[in-house]
């Protein structure tokens, strides 16, 4: 059994490491954005892109874009709901 201080040591450090989770996922959010945004535009010189504003693109294209579009809500959703499962578990199981 843990001394009352090792259990508050464990509990500060999933805290801490839950905030670092969530800071981290807030801080790549734009730096995603843009990069989702460039892949989705068209292409030019310095960048390749899938043309999603065209309405004449193949239907694999439009997946790609669909699946693309989709892809930053779930990365960055994902990483803020590690560091909040991590607190709950904390939480909850103590």
């Amino acid at each position: 059994m843990q001394s009352k201080k090792g259990q508050v040591g464990i509990w500060a450090y999933a805290l801490m490491l839950s905030i670092v989770v969530v800071v981290l996922a807030l801080a790549l959010a734009p730096v995603g954005n843009e990069f989702i945004s460039r892949a989705m535009n068209v292409s030019t010189a310095d960048a390749i892109g899938l043309d999603c504003n065209n309405a004449s693109v193949n239907n694999f294209v439009k997946g790609t874009c669909v699946i693309t579009d989709f892809s930053q809500v779930y990365f960055f959703g994902g990483l803020i709901l590690i560091g909040v499962g991590i607190i709950t578990s904390k939480v909850i199981l103590g």
